[in-house]
């Protein structure tokens, strides 16, 4: 994710992140002839910081990649990812929720508890964020319904055995650099929109502030049949929210639907309503 908070001090930050997880040896010898390997992506140290009783993920910098409220660990402490549920109004009944780039896990463990009917998918590349999330951030083992895979988020898009299979898809995809989501080509967001079901929604956190946030909306834009975004929260965060097929919007029923989130999880659904009725207005 992409916020910056000040008030965490420096030296909260440089507190030392597992180590990386240590390769595995192969035992059949490599050909002289044979292709080099693919370079291995390096990451950033994971760190972590605390305040207020809220545990927060850092890559070695000032920059939150996720939030954790300690004796809240299963409930998405920050607006933003909040937001991200916001499919919720639009599909009450998942069958699979993915997400890319897991962060703290709050999105997947949050989807985990509140859908027991549905499969949850989490894709990861940096393994010690896989290690760190089972270790301080509460993330439950893998099981019949969860699985937390350890790949790139393009090789999981683009994989055909998952066209059509998504309900739900959450990308929140950053580095250290926070420079912008690090997928953001036509290319990705066709593969995220044909991985999803004839009614699949994605949501995307974008930073508003940056020149990455219209490149990711055009990118959006070609490969979805309709994007909206929410308010800004945290000083630059946008959701936005891409259909495969647009929906007939009827805000006085989202406005139900917003009631009956709210009841069963204390999300502040009303708000997301408001917030796209506010974006129909202005388009």
């Amino acid at each position: 994710m992409l916020i910056k908070r000040k008030s965490i001090e420096a030296d909260a930050n440089s507190m030392a992140g597992p180590r990386k997880a240590t390769p595995v040896k192969r035992t059949e010898t490599a050909r002289k002839d044979a292709p080099k390997p693919p370079r291995k992506p390096k990451f950033a140290p994971v760190t972590l910081s605390e305040q207020d009783g809220v545990r927060y993920l850092h890559f070695g910098t000032e920059w939150v990649q996720g939030a954790m409220r300690i004796r809240k660990p299963d409930w998405p402490e920050l607006e933003y990812a909040q937001q991200m549920m916001a499919w919720m109004l639009f599909n009450p009944q998942p069958q699979h929720i993915v997400q890319l780039g897991l962060g703290t896990a709050a999105l997947t463990k949050f989807s985990y508890r509140q859908f027991p009917a549905a499969r949850v998918t989490a894709v990861e590349l940096n393994p010690s964020v896989l290690t760190i999330c089972a270790s301080m951030f509460k993330l439950p083992p893998d099981d019949e319904r969860l699985s937390v895979l350890e790949m790139d988020a393009m090789d999981y898009v683009m994989d055909p055995t998952h066209a059509g299979s998504i309900d739900a898809l959450q990308v929140d995809l950053y580095d250290a650099t926070a420079r912008g989501p690090v997928l953001d080509t036509p290319e990705f967001y066709s593969a995220c929109a044909a991985c999803l079901t004839d009614d699949g929604i994605m949501t995307v956190n974008l930073f508003g502030d940056h020149p990455s946030y219209a490149k990711n909306l055009k990118a959006m834009k070609f490969a979805f049949d309709d994007v909206w975004c929410l308010p800004e929260v945290h000083e630059g965060n946008v959701i936005a929210i891409a259909f495969k097929r647009a929906p007939q919007i009827d805000f006085s029923a989202l406005y139900e639907r917003a009631a009956e989130i709210t009841a069963a999880t204390k999300l502040p659904a009303k708000s997301w309503v408001n917030g796209l009725k506010a974006w129909h207005s202005a388009k």
